[in-house]
């Protein structure tokens, strides 16, 4: 082989190694700063540590500490609550801020613009205006008692039963702008023979929607579905800012509870138990959907090749 030759299978060879040395950082920091971390936390979980981490064994022990404290099953309760109303009313919000924007209205781009703009905010500032919006001295309860309405109540920011509905009052108006930027992609993208063959046929608007529209948008919502399941199991600025947990426990959280045992209450091991718990119950959604998903491209390229 002539020495060209070996020069061009060198360099041939540098330029495929060439992307896999730019995915190297990358790749190492999601083994050792991620995989590695969840590998440390679980054994810690493991463990009787308490301010500092130690090297002995408990089996399950701290899970069942865990599980038998009442501070976590509240925290749990709460989680379930604000999910299922913070998940359902981005949902249906968003895909109504949507699907009023894909009509063409006038000032399109300054609208889209004033529903994004929450989500681009710090969720501590949110919660902080929120607190002051909501709160019984300043807020709206005393703005409408001024304009001659002397019973109105509105504490709930104050109300150990109501409590951790203000907390999705305003995790619902920071996200709701992100779903409707999502599903306005989705809705941009279905082809404007539908509409011209609905109105032909005499197909009322919201049976296109209902029967057409929503299936088709089904990648969509399973992607907003997923980011805002993470975003509710993980919550806690929100929650920190707001009402630090209170009236007492009310508001409670599984992520400010685990960050109160690991800082506050210097029981290392305990909280990691509640985020191991976190962790599995993010994967048991998180890993089906892209199971699920990879599974649906592989059936899609079958028929494309069989085609």
């Amino acid at each position: 082989m002539s020495r060209k030759n070996r020069s061009s299978n060198r360099t041939s060879r540098l330029r495929g190694l060439t992307p896999w040395a730019a995915l190297l950082p990358m790749a190492l920091t999601v083994l050792l700063g991620y995989l590695g971390a969840v590998l440390w936390t679980l054994r810690v979980s493991l463990s009787s540590s308490r301010t500092f981490p130690k090297d002995d064994f408990v089996g399950l022990a701290q899970y069942e500490r865990l599980f038998g404290n009442e501070r976590w099953l509240l925290s749990l309760e709460n989680l379930a609550v604000y999910g299922l109303l913070f998940i359902g009313a981005c949902m249906v919000i968003g895909f109504l801020l949507a699907v009023f924007i894909d009509q063409k209205v006038r000032g399109e781009g300054l609208l889209r613009t004033i529903f994004l703009y929450p989500y681009a905010m710090s969720f501590v500032a949110t919660g902080l205006v929120w607190q002051w919006v909501l709160n019984p001295s300043d807020g709206i309860q005393q703005a409408v008692r001024q304009m001659g309405f002397e019973n109105f109540t509105f504490d709930w920011i104050i109300d150990q039963d109501m409590v951790i509905y203000t907390v999705v009052i305003a995790s619902v108006w920071q996200a709701s702008g992100l779903v409707m930027a999502l599903l306005l992609a989705g809705l941009r993208g279905i082809d404007e023979d539908i509409w011209k063959a609905a109105r032909i046929d005499g197909i009322k608007p919201w049976r296109v929607y209902l029967s057409i529209v929503l299936p088709m948008l089904g990648a969509s919502f399973a992607t907003v579905f997923v980011l805002l399941f993470t975003a509710a199991v993980k919550v806690f600025d929100a929650v920190a800012a707001m009402t630090q947990g209170g009236p007492g426990t009310a508001s409670d959280v599984p992520a400010k509870f685990i960050m109160d045992h690991l800082f506050g209450r210097a029981n290392v091991a305990l909280a990691s138990a509640g985020a191991i718990v976190l962790l599995l119950t993010v994967l048991a959604l998180v890993a089906p959907f892209f199971y699920a998903r990879s599974r649906a491209r592989s059936a899609g390229a079958v028929k494309g090749k069989g085609a």
